[in-house]
């Protein structure tokens, strides 16, 4: 994980994997952790990582991206390495207000690794690319 986040939301991530390594589960004061920093996406988001909505994405050069079924049904695309997720709520409650860190999706993302619980998919450089693009047709 890059270095964008605030510190205390990257060691919390980060107590979160060792302790689920260690015991396949979070602990309480993690979880209230969790609430206190990410607010209302925290709850949905374990809600997804609980239902395996994550998935993903990589290619054979290595790119990557993450696909979240949504709890709408629907399909966004999330970049870990920008904290950057397709989904209106992102585009409104973290970039225009400034009231979340991170949406839902993108939670369900750091908390599916550091969980070890992503699917995994792999596509060929075309299907990625399609998968991008198709996410800039819907928005144009």
């Amino acid at each position: 994980m890059d270095s964008t986040l605030p510190a205390v939301a990257e060691e919390l991530l980060k107590e979160i994997k060792k302790a689920f390594q260690e015991t396949s589960q979070v602990p309480d004061d993690l979880l209230l952790g969790l609430k206190f920093i990410f607010g209302p996406s925290a709850v949905p988001a374990l809600d997804l990582v609980d239902q395996r909505s994550v998935t993903r994405v990589k290619s054979p050069s290595g790119r990557t991206a993450y696909q979240v079924l949504g709890s709408s049904g629907k399909l966004y695309t999330c970049y870990s390495s920008c904290h950057f997720c397709t989904c209106p709520a992102f585009g409104f409650a973290v970039l225009q207000k400034s009231e979340s860190l991170l949406c839902k999706h993108i939670l369900a993302v750091y908390l599916s690794q550091a969980m070890g619980a992503c699917q995994e998919l792999t596509v060929s450089e075309e299907q990625l690319t399609s998968i991008l693009l198709a996410e800039e047709e819907e928005e144009g």
